[in-house]
């Protein structure tokens, strides 16, 4: 008995000793945050994501009291944030125009063929390591989800159906981390406001677009033609949408023979 009360005592006085150490280490190692980086840091959303450039929200709010910085590199938090941290800087903020990411393909199941059958990891990073991917496509989407699984806001969910990413608009952030992540460089940013897209990636002639998707841009620039804005033009074998000329008319989006150009409103 008593000497399972002095292996107790024991254990409790090591345990005691320990946590006394550790209390001594936090202190002298703590990294002291001034108030005006505390501020800042509690204005920043805490989302973590990276898209300012720094390693988090505490990287960002420190680099900000060093200077020179613009208060609107958060993308998460976006003009709001930006105003939060202006004021607190005591410095001046231009607002930014809200963007938001969409993808470049359709060519999912029984839309794009397959030049082989994949299975190893399902991760598009990895899959493109096996002759570019399995699709006949080489510019098209491998469906592995990998831009859904970085997403830091949930705003990616995959298709089952079609094996495609799905962006919600509402999540979105244009935090930029899937364009990056994507391994096909298939997704890209677009002002909010943008409500027609070219969702096709592929530079291939038309000849060869038919061969491997059935819903994959042919260049054949009847688009270009309907534009009213000239806001459309094809550039290697692909169209390409200037934002800054497109007015939303969506005269662009019946005309498209193999209906490359949708709305977000049809498919998000």
């Amino acid at each position: 008995m008593n000497t399972l009360i002095g292996a107790v005592a024991g254990l409790g006085a090591i345990g005691l000793l320990f946590g006394l150490l550790l209390a001594i280490a936090d202190e002298k190692l703590k990294i002291e945050l001034n108030q005006l980086e505390e501020e800042l840091l509690k204005a920043l959303p805490g989302a973590n994501c990276g898209a300012c450039g720094y390693p988090g929200c505490s990287g960002y709010a420190h680099a900000l009291t060093l200077g020179n910085l613009s208060p609107d590199k958060c993308i998460a938090g976006g003009n709001e944030t930006a105003k939060k941290l202006a004021k607190i800087l005591g410095v001046e903020v231009t607002a930014k125009e809200r963007k938001t990411a969409y993808i470049k393909c359709q060519g999912g199941t029984g839309k794009a063929s397959d030049v082989f059958i994949y299975d190893g990891f399902p991760d598009c990073q990895t899959a493109i390591l096996v002759s570019g991917g399995h699709k006949a496509c080489q510019y098209g989407c491998l469906g592995f989800g990998t831009c859904a699984r970085v997403c830091p806001f949930n705003a990616i969910k995959m298709n089952p159906e079609t094996c495609l990413p799905e962006i919600d608009r509402n999540l979105c952030t244009s935090c930029g981390i899937c364009v990056t992540e994507c391994p096909k460089k298939i997704i890209s940013l677009v002002p909010e406001k943008a409500k027609v897209e070219i969702r096709c990636s592929s530079f291939d002639k038309g000849v060869e677009v038919k061969k491997k998707c059935s819903i994959g841009c042919i260049a054949c620039q009847i688009c270009v033609k309907k534009c009213p804005q000239k806001a459309i033009t094809v550039k290697d074998n692909l169209a390409v949408i200037d934002y800054t000329k497109c007015n939303n008319c969506m005269d662009c989006v019946p005309v498209c023979p193999t209906k490359s150009i949708y709305t977000p409103a049809e498919n998000t």
